[in-house]
């Protein structure tokens, strides 16, 4: 099963302290808006989106389509199979993409500990 590019989004109080702080751990800003208090920091292969207050835990993220450097993969599982095909493992789902759909959709799964799983498909 490809889930396509990971990161993990963190929930974080203060962005500019938080930019600072991954900056100081050689994170560079990849992509985002601070204005709008979101962005996605990369420190080689590492990758990590800052938001405040746009959710209440942090996140593991996948992108299916997308390569760490946020470029389209010649071939990938779209979502909504990967949807399906979780769905027949009797995996629970918070949120679920629309499967008559194409194209940008996404699906929230959660782990036994409570920490939800975000695919997030943006083609």
């Amino acid at each position: 099963m490809e889930f396509g590019a990971f990161s993990v989004s963190l929930n974080v109080k203060d962005i500019y302290k938080s930019k600072s702080f991954y900056e100081n751990l050689g994170f560079q800003v990849f992509g985002g808006n601070i204005d709008q208090n979101w962005l996605i920091m990369k420190n080689e292969n590492c990758i990590i989106g800052l938001f405040e207050g746009m959710f209440e835990k942090n996140i593991l993220t996948f992108n299916p389509g997308w390569n760490e450097n946020a470029e389209n993969l010649d071939s990938f599982t779209d979502v909504r199979d990967l949807q399906k095909e979780l769905k027949a493992k009797g995996i629970k789902f918070l949120s679920e993409a629309d499967e008559t759909s194409e194209g940008p959709a996404s699906f929230i799964i959660e782990d036994p500990d409570g920490n939800p799983i975000l695919l997030d498909q943006h083609r």
